[in-house]
């Protein structure tokens, strides 16, 4: 549990002299205003106080958290964390007990998913601001089959085994409700709903009914046998949930068997599809992942999926429109003529940022008539120029590099193909983009986790957006769109955190002096911002780049503590932190425990969390402040809290 800064040896390649001259050149709020008046640049740039401390941090009084290690989490002073959710608990009215030892596809169906990842907190009744009842709506990302099954053997799944993968995967959406003892699930709400990697979805904008949809399940190209791979998502101004389908990759395999040089072979490997059996063998019982025998099914995948937590009957439909790939996010902001704009990053090494901008308004009077609203509009990728600026280049058939002769004969390709068109427009290769997430004052912040290849032997050097080589520990960049309008075509942007030990000399923590309470933050993954406009950092990668457990972290965006970091919550062996979401009135915070034990096993698990109790159980956590004040206030003079494992 010690949380001792890491004394070890710092790289040479990164003390190079391309951090050193962005450092200089980039990170500066001197030199952003500098380059924004020659630009031309109308932008927003948030306040920096140098006087009394800012509103937006006059909560943030909680004492230090140190790290953990092992199966020990450990949450603020004066702050509970309490088990809302776990895997297997029912969700549907009537769902059976789990029993792990004699699981079912059926049972699976009906009760909380693995690995559960974005936790949004929908408020009841629909547009209150409620904070006492709502809808929580789950992801379910992967699975982790040598947790989850006694004698599991990788690469050789049963049929059953795969069946209630399927089943374990996709969302979970559940009422939830705030009385005198605390939160509960209401059991027999009406809205509690699965949906799995078999719920039918429907295909909706330029690519429905393209023939690289169709298949001899779906000649019509226009439904789809399920969502998983569901990683971060976002909400809707109406009251939806975008749910984005990111490393969908690893259900499929069998590459190698299609003909050499086709255009689905140079596609499927595009998106990193294996040439031999998947991650997870599914294709050894359910044909459809096999692409040598089925190559058009992985097209079906890899969209943002729209779903009604409101309204049970509605069926999830995948926006093709937002293009296809491994998507971490999908969150917007209405922008300032009216049109949705919404944000999104491919959370793979050298990949791209997105931005979709409907083309109609937002209508906030007529729910239905924004129901079909993401199916009308204008892609883009970001290029992030060396100056500070950057440019929203459109991914439109027939613009540019974008035609016929290059593979794109309609909107339709661009779609499907998202990846190859944003590689011929030139957009700036990222390290690793994840959430994307947009600041009460309009500000959009990304996180990159990792990219340990940049500057490595064939691959892209460091660049302004991306400074540092070997980039093992991640970085958070600001962008201000010009004029504020977040449906426009240009940018700045700045460096907030390059993430690390703070006494290393080749981090950054937004100009916060290293030497005052800042804590050291390795792979920010998932983000979220109070409704002060600090904004809170989950990670994914402590165990390997620090030997800690990931953990939770909040850092004011203005005023004189800008840039300190500090960990508010520490997490169990083997788990990664992720979809926090916060109620209107602050005052509780909504957590993923993803994973607890991976890189274990059931003969000798490194986790028993929650319940002290195998198979460890992927949880929704709910933190609160003990006098139920807003999350990160001070703790009671009584003393501390800090809630063990179960």
């Amino acid at each position: 549990m010690s949380d001792e800064p890491s004394l070890e040896p710092l790289s040479a390649a990164g003390r190079g002299p391309t951090f050193a001259s962005i450092v200089t050149r980039r990170l500066s709020r001197r030199a952003l205003l500098r380059d924004t008046v020659l630009s031309g640049l109308t932008i927003y740039l948030p306040r920096v106080f140098h006087g009394a401390p800012a509103p937006a941090e006059s909560r943030l009084a909680f004492g230090h958290v140190g790290s953990t290690t092992g199966d020990t989490m450990a949450v603020a002073d004066g702050h509970t964390a309490t088990v809302l959710l776990r895997w297997g608990d029912p969700v549907v009215p009537g769902a059976p007990p789990w029993t792990p030892s004699a699981q079912t596809a059926a049972a699976q169906a009906q009760q909380f998913g693995y690995n559960c990842d974005y936790v949004g907190f929908l408020p009841l009744p629909r547009g209150s601001e409620s904070s006492q009842r709502a809808l929580l709506v789950v992801n379910h990302e992967y699975t982790n089959p040598e947790l989850m099954f006694e004698g599991y053997v990788g690469g050789a799944p049963t049929a059953d085994q795969v069946a209630v993968q399927l089943a374990a995967l996709g969302l979970s959406i559940v009422e939830v409700e705030r009385g005198a003892d605390g939160w509960r699930v209401i059991g027999d709400s009406p809205f509690n709903r699965r949906i799995t990697g078999t719920t039918p979805c429907t295909l909706t904008g330029p690519a429905a009914g393209h023939p690289l949809l169709a298949t001899g399940a779906d000649p019509a190209g226009r439904t789809v046998a399920g969502t998983f791979a569901n990683c971060s998502s976002g909400r809707t101004p109406w009251g939806t949930v975008l749910s984005a389908e990111e490393n969908f990759h690893d259900a499929f395999g069998g590459r190698a068997g299609l003909r050499p040089l086709s255009d689905d072979l140079l596609n499927h490997a595009r998106t990193g599809i294996a040439t031999g059996r998947s991650k997870w063998s599914w294709e050894r019982h359910e044909p459809r992942f096999d692409v040598s025998r089925h190559p058009h099914e992985p097209y079906r995948f890899g969209w943002v999926v729209e779903v009604d937590p409101y309204d049970p009957t509605w069926v999830p439909r995948k926006r093709t429109a937002l293009g296809r790939m491994r998507r971490e996010a999908a969150n917007s902001v209405v922008a300032s003529g009216g049109q949705l704009a919404l944000y999104s990053g491919d959370d793979i090494a050298f990949e791209y940022i997105y931005k979709f901008v409907t083309r109609q308004r937002f209508d906030p009077r007529d729910r239905r008539a924004n129901r079909d609203l993401l199916d009308d509009g204008t892609l883009f990728t970001a290029r992030f120029n060396a100056n500070g600026t950057g440019d929203w280049l459109p991914l439109v058939h027939g613009v540019g590099p974008l035609t016929a002769a290059n593979g794109f004969p309609s909107q339709a390709e661009v779609c499907i193909h998202t990846l190859k068109a944003a590689d011929l427009v030139g957009a700036t290769k990222m390290d690793r983009p994840e959430d994307i997430e947009i600041a009460p004052d309009g500000t959009v912040y990304v996180a990159l986790t990792k990219n340990p290849l940049r500057g490595t032997a064939g691959q892209p050097p460091p660049d302004d957006a991306n400074p540092r080589p070997l980039n093992k520990h991640g970085h958070v960049i600001e962008i201000f769109e010009a004029g504020n309008d977040h449906a426009g075509r240009r940018f700045r942007w700045r460096l907030f955190l390059v993430c690390g030990d703070p006494r290393d000399p080749d981090t950054y923590f937004a100009g916060y002096p290293a030497a005052q309470g800042l804590s050291r933050i390795s792979c920010p993954d998932n983000l979220a911002f109070d409704h002060a406009g600090n904004l809170w950092i989950a990670t994914d990668g402590q165990p390997e780049t620090f030997g800690i457990n990931d953990g939770l972290f909040v850092v004011p965006t203005e005023g004189p503590e800008r840039g300190r970091v500090r960990r508010f919550f520490s997490a169990v062996a083997g788990a990664e932190v992720t979809g926090h979401a916060f109620t209107p009135d602050d005052a509780a915070l909504f957590l993923s425990i993803q994973h607890p034990g991976e890189g274990s096993d059931l003969s000798a698990p490194s986790s028993r969390f929650p319940d002290r109790a195998l198979p460890p159980r992927p949880s929704v956590l709910v933190l609160e402040h003990v006098e139920r004040r807003p999350i990160g206030s001070a703790a009671p003079a009584a003393g501390a809290t800090v809630t063990p494992t179960g």
